[in-house]
């Protein structure tokens, strides 16, 4: 599995590189901290993979990257994404490396 580190996504939003963020966390947590981008539940995924973009990298993202990789192997290996980049770390990297003021749980 391809992953990211949070200091290479500062960098390629930086860079404005086009990528779709996929967050896969539940509401609750995206309305307590997100990156913006694309919120589809882990357990809402196999209704929503049109909504998943296939010529552009794919960061998915998760509270510490965990659901994200399982989200990752799913779309991969039954859907034949390839396109696809793990968050190492997840949110909670980037809220502890990258943006201190953003809000943990």
């Amino acid at each position: 599995m391809n992953e990211i580190t949070v200091q290479e996504l500062k960098d390629m939003l930086a860079r404005n590189n086009k990528l779709q963020l996929l967050d896969v966390r539940e509401p609750s947590e995206f309305e307590i901290c997100n990156l913006g981008g694309e919120l589809i539940p882990l357990g809402d995924l196999p209704k929503q993979t049109s909504r998943i973009r296939r010529d552009i990298p794919v960061v998915v993202v998760c509270h510490h990257g965990f659901r994200s990789a399982q989200a990752i192997h799913y779309l991969t290996q039954r859907l034949g994404f390839e396109n696809l980049l793990n968050l190492k770390g997840g949110i909670h990297a980037w809220a502890v490396q990258i943006d201190k003021t953003m809000a943990q749980y």
